[in-house]
This record gives C-alpha cells, sequence and structure tokens, in this order.
C-alpha cells in the first residue's frame, strides 16, 4: 500500500524567502552607520576599479595599483578642500570687513528702493541694530553656551564620523584590491542554470551605470564653464573659481547651484553693493540651472543610459518624492537599473509561451 506524502505547500519557498529578506532589511537598518563608510568604499572602488585595471595592465602589481589610486583619490579630495576653504576664509573676511558698508547700503539704498518699488515703509536704523545686539550679547553668550553640552551629547556621533572618515581610504584600499576575488565570489554563488542570464544582465547594468559616470562628469565640467564664464562676464573678481566649484557640486541636485549663487551674492555685495549687481549675479545661476535641468543632464546622461529626456525629469521627481534629497541623487543610476531590468522582464515576456500562443491566433 503505498504511503501518504503530504503535498508541499507551494507558497513555504515565498515565505521563508520573504522572512529572510525582511531580516536582512532590519540587520541592515540596525547597522546603517557602522555600514556606511563600507557602502561609500564599495561604490568609490566602483568608480575606481577601471583605473587600477588599466594599471595592472601596464604590467603593475594589483596591490601597488590600488595603493596609486587610493592616494590619488586622497589628493583629489585634499586638493578640493584646500582650494574651497580658504576661498570661504578670504570671503567671510571680507564680509566681516564690510558690514558696517553693507548695513548703510541696506538702510539708504535697498530699503528705499524696495519701499518705493512695493509701496512698503521698512526702515533700518544701524545705531539700533548695533544697541540690539550690545543689548541681548548676554543672550548671545547664553545660547553659545548652550553648544558645548550638545557637542558633549553628540560626542559619540561626532568620534564615529571622524572614525569613518579615517577608515574610508582604508576600505577603498581593500575593496580596490580585493575586487576581482570578490567578483568571483559573488560569481560562484550564482547557479550555473541562471550565471549566464545573470552575468548578461549585470554586464548591461555596469555599462549603463559607465555611462551615467560620465556622462555626469560632463555635465559637471559644462555646467562649472557655464557658472564661472558668465559670472567672469558679469565682472564678479572671483567669479570663475566659484563658478567651477558650483558645477562640482552639481552632481548634488540644487544644492550646488544654492551653494554657488550664495557664494556669488555675497562677493557681488562686497564687490558691486548695487542691487544691479546681484541681479546680474543671480540670472547666471537662473539661467545655469534651467539649461542644467532641462538641456544638459537629459542630453548628456538621460541619451547615454537609454532615458529619454521627459523620463529624466520624471525620475528626478518620482525619486524625490519617494526617498527626499537622497532619492534624487540616486534618481538616475536607479532609473537606469530599472531600465535595465524592464528590458530583461519585456523580451521575456515576448519569448513566453503565452505570448507566442497568444500573437500566433
Amino acid at each position: 500500500m503505498p504511503m501518504y506524502v503530504r503535498p508541499r505547500n507551494p507558497y513555504v519557498h515565498w515565505i521563508i524567502g520573504s522572512l529572510v529578506f525582511l531580516v536582512v532589511m532590519v540587520l541592515l537598518y540596525s547597522l546603517r552607520t557602522i555600514l556606511t563608510p563600507f557602502i561609500a568604499a564599495a561604490i568609490l572602488a566602483y568608480i575606481l576599479n577601471p583605473l587600477v585595471n588599466k594599471l595592472t595592465n601596464a604590467k603593475i602589481g594589483r596591490g601597488l595599483a590600488a595603493v596609486l589610486v587610493t592616494l590619488l583619490a586622497i589628493a583629489i579630495v585634499v586638493g578640493l578642500i584646500l582650494f574651497i576653504i580658504p576661498m570661504m576664509v578670504q570671503q567671510a573676511e571680507a564680509a566681516w570687513q564690510r558690514v558696517p558698508d553693507m548695513v548703510n547700503y541696506v538702510q539708504h539704498q535697498l530699503i528705499p528702493w524696495i519701499n518705493q518699488t512695493f509701496h512698503t515703509h521698512l526702515s533700518l536704523n544701524g545705531q539700533v541694530v548695533t544697541q540690539y545686539v550690545a543689548q541681548n550679547s548676554e543672550e548671545i553668550r547664553s545660547g553659545l553656551s548652550k553648544l558645548m553640552p550638545f557637542l558633549a551629547n553628540k560626542g559619540t556621533s561626532l568620534m564615529l564620523m571622524a572614525a569613518n572618515l579615517f577608515l574610508l581610504p582604508i576600505l577603498l584600499y581593500y575593496f580596490l584590491a580585493d575586487w576581482p576575488r570578490w567578483a568571483e565570489g559573488t560569481r560562484r554563488l550564482i547557479p550555473r542554470r541562471y550565471l549566464e542570464q545573470v552575468l548578461r544582465i549585470g554586464g548591461e547594468i555596469d555599462k549603463t551605470l559607465s555611462e551615467y559616470l560620465r556622462g555626469q562628469l560632463l555635465v559637471m565640467i559644462i555646467v562649472g564653464l557655464i557658472y564661472g564664464g558668465g559670472l567672469a562676464l558679469v565682472g564678479l573678481d572671483s567669479g570663475f573659481a566659484i563658478g567651477m566649484l558650483a558645477g562640482m557640486l552639481v552632481v548634488i541636485p540644487y544644492l550646488g547651484a544654492f551653494i554657488g549663487m550664495l557664494l556669488a551674492t555675497l562677493a557681488a555685495l562686497l564687490q558691486f553693493g548695487t542691487l544691479g549687481g546681484l541681479v546680474s549675479v543671480w540670472s547666471v545661476f537662473l539661467v545655469g540651472q534651467m539649461l542644467e535641468s532641462y538641456v544638459i543632464t537629459p542630453r548628456l546622461v538621460g541619451e547615454r543610459i537609454g532615458l529619454s529626456a521627459l523620463w529624466v525629469i520624471f525620475a528626478l521627481m518620482a525619486f524625490g518624492q519617494l526617498l527626499g534629497f537622497v532619492g534624487m541623487l540616486l534618481a538616475l543610476p536607479m532609473a537606469a537599473i530599472c531600465l535595465v531590468l524592464l528590458r530583461e522582464l519585456t523580451q521575456h515576456y515576448f519569448n513566453s509561451p503565452y505570448y507566442q500562443r497568444h500573437n500566433q491566433e
């Protein structure tokens, strides 16, 4: 008499897989602070790995090539810091020296123009401002005194941030040095039945992300030249440097233009001291932002990764709405990955027996 075999529940694998995925997500969220430098180092290693491969092809050992590329990355970051900080310090010192002139300009030129144009009754007395600061100096000191306890309470976070910054180049080196071993280990985890398909999809994603990075680099250069050249044309002394800085920060949507416009506005107040000078500076950033958002990025990035200008704008808005600021950073690469997966699913559907059978009817 045959034994009764209990049928296997077809949903068991899905339930177990979902539980494992949920546990992994909770674990990653709990360790997000610790994992941050590892994720950042992995992303940088992915970007810099082609350069290491070129050095190894030139008969340089993998370890030495990883060291050289890591040192190059550190030198670029330090160079940018040494370029940005002195400029900001110089602007701050100049602003402090020009505070009386700025107060005088606001009191005798800007406010009268606002009152005349918008029919308001604003007023500002420089002596009143000085007296207010003097009378509230005790409150200012109290506010500053509260800063130290706040920093003390946040001491662990600050120490962890410093440790992450120190750890990042070390992790970057190990990721670059061991990248082939990591890739081979990941490849062995894939069952042979799906290996060809996974490698093909992975290759398409890698190609798309590479095109995205190249396109984004071109956007940074072109936008920096637009901002820098425009500010130089309006006569701003430090305009080209500020414009190139804004161009380098364009990878962070809107923030790069905001920081550049803030620095340029401060420099224009110190140099021109007129509303016309401010308007000319703001016009440069308005035109540059419009070109970057609706022409340059859709053309140089969107077309490279196979996204039309419409979908580039939609991806920025959609991922920004879903994930906030981080979503705007990841919008285009995530949209590119989704596009590759969508193409694969579409091709799989076209080759499916269901589609073939109904397509012939």
